[in-house]
């Protein structure tokens, strides 16, 4: 890591052409109200101190890079606070997305090996890996609802309670049946549209396919939507919209 945050224990202030140069890359958070800038800036520094950025496959970790990361990672805690990323420090960042090798086993017993491309990938208190391709792509993504950094950052949320299962730890058992009895309807609608799609050449969804694979992972997409793109998401996904306002911004 090099200049600015070489020295970045305790907290330092972000300098303001690089502050400028971050908003000006992703407009989804420069249309933040001002008093939201102004907390983002602060907990983004704060998450610099605390964060470890390795550069992977000779990518060099630079003080645009990690305020890229950090500004976008701390969209989703910006009313909940940094102690919800508090289990892990190290973020792994690769010049382009990665191959991964993987080990399956079915129901039958059979073991299959094959191979999944990564843009990201979070870990139960494990690092965090980000391709920095799609990081940087981010700004012209938003119109697509896509942003690696808040999909990764969303996992760490929901496995906060030890369980990846696209609820977030709330205060009481009630709270919760209600927010998964809402993710898992939409879940299925979702699920259905991208089968007619798929197999019947229906209209392709506006949310990422991926978010279909699974009830995890269709909250982490449905998060990176509703930060980069409320508007759109607002239309698509209307019963979302004050379920996840409640969580991430209550007295919205």
């Amino acid at each position: 890591m090099r200049g600015w945050l070489r020295a970045r224990r305790p907290p330092r202030e972000i300098p303001g052409a690089l502050w400028a140069g971050t908003l000006a890359a992703y407009p989804f958070l420069a249309a933040r109200p001002a008093h939201e800038l102004q907390e983002l800036r602060s907990l983004a520094a704060r998450f610099l101190a605390d964060k470890e950025f390795h550069g992977a496959d000779g990518l060099v970790i630079t003080d645009a890079i990690a305020l890229a990361i950090a500004a976008q990672a701390v969209l989703p805690v910006l009313h909940l606070g940094l102690d919800w990323y508090d289990d892990f420090v190290g973020i792994v960042v690769h010049p382009a997305e990665v191959v991964a090798r993987r080990t399956d086993t079915d129901d039958d017993g059979v073991v299959h090996d094959y191979e999944e491309v990564l843009a990201g990938e979070a870990m139960h208190h494990g690092p965090i890996m980000l391709s920095w391709q799609d990081v940087a792509a981010a700004g012209a993504s938003a119109d697509a609802g896509y942003n690696v950094v808040i999909h990764e950052f969303a996992h760490k949320i929901d496995m906060r309670d030890g369980a990846s299962d696209g609820c977030p730890p709330l205060p009481s058992r009630a709270a919760r049946d209600a927010w998964l009895a809402t993710m898992e309807a939409q879940y299925q609608a979702f699920r259905e549209q991208v089968i007619i799609a798929e197999r019947f050449s229906g209209p392709a969804p506006w949310l990422d396919p991926y978010g279909a694979t699974a009830i995890d992972e269709f909250f982490a997409v449905a998060c990176e939507a509703y930060f980069v793109n409320r508007e759109r998401f607002g239309k698509e996904f209307a019963v979302l919209v004050p379920l996840f306002d409640g969580f991430f911004a209550p007295g919205r």
